[in-house]
């Protein structure tokens, strides 16, 4: 999508299912005025695509397109490269990957890509397919493909109904047709393995699932948070997957498997992989 901030205007209310009235009203700015800024017969202040982009409730990233293309830098910084402003974030979370060891805990971004993980993350990926673990890593898939974690856990694609919808609503919300790409091979794994039950483990409160690792077979329950408040786009994106023991059991397997981890070699997901 290119064009001035009118063009994004128009397509992010028309995404929305909304009529220039419907939007003047709930902004309070005139239809006509807001035909002109839509048609770019009148040039929008900072303020009122600001107002207009909480009105259409869009997504950070396309806060920032909306900006600039009225001419306006997006706020706290955040166009070019974001390596240093985002070092404080990505060191926190570094801290709290690592202090999850000897639990498996990864960072995706906003279309499930694996970002960063730490060591005991391993097992997630330990005897799976490959050429699934060509970066970028995309843990929907990874999640999903039956060469990826249903064959090394009794986690199904069945299991991964619940993300799927919710992705699928995020790709329509977003306008992303790479995330809504992924949302469809997902459910193509899915359709293929018709009847298939979901086998998660668990409490039914937190999901859960047997993983077959070298030493063993561990319990493990899934909890994901994201950011409250986030200020920077990539921020916005980034959410924490951490694999919890399910039993003792486990987590004395995990402790064990920690205890006996070789050392890191070629092939493995990298970590906060460089931005062009």
């Amino acid at each position: 999508m290119g064009g001035g901030a009118g063009e994004v205007l128009r397509f992010w209310r028309q995404r929305r299912g909304m009529s220039q009235l419907e939007l003047a009203t709930a902004t309070g700015v005139s239809t006509k005025h807001l035909s002109f800024v839509e048609n770019g017969r009148a040039r929008p202040s900072r303020q009122l695509l600001v107002h207009l982009a909480d009105a259409l409730a869009l997504p950070l990233g396309e806060r920032d397109r909306l900006l600039l293309a009225g001419g306006y830098a997006p706020p706290q910084g955040a166009v070019g490269p974001r390596d240093r402003a985002m070092r404080p974030l990505r060191q926190a979370l570094d801290e709290l990957l690592a202090a999850h060891d000897p639990n498996p805990a990864i960072v995706v971004d906003a279309r499930w890509d694996l970002v960063a993980a730490n060591a005991a993350a391993d097992v997630l990926w330990d005897g799976v397919d490959s050429g699934l673990l060509t970066p970028p890593v995309n843990m929907l898939r990874l999640s999903t493909h039956p060469e990826g974690l249903p064959r090394i856990s009794t986690a199904t694609p069945a299991c991964s109904r619940s993300l799927i919808d919710r992705l699928r609503r995020k790709a329509g919300e977003d306008a992303d047709d790479v995330l809504l790409d992924l949302v469809l091979e997902a459910e193509g794994h899915l359709a293929a393995a018709p009847g298939e039950p979901p086998r998660w483990t668990g409490d039914g409160v937190m999901a859960g699932f047997e993983l077959k690792t070298r030493l063993g077979v561990v319990g493990l329950r899934t909890v994901i948070a994201t950011l409250g408040a986030p200020l920077d786009v990539g921020a916005s994106d980034l959410a924490l997957e951490t694999f919890l023991p399910a039993d003792e059991d486990s987590a004395t397997l995990l402790r064990a498997l920690a205890a006996s981890r070789p050392l890191p070699g070629p092939g493995k997901p990298p970590s906060w992989p460089a931005k062009p």
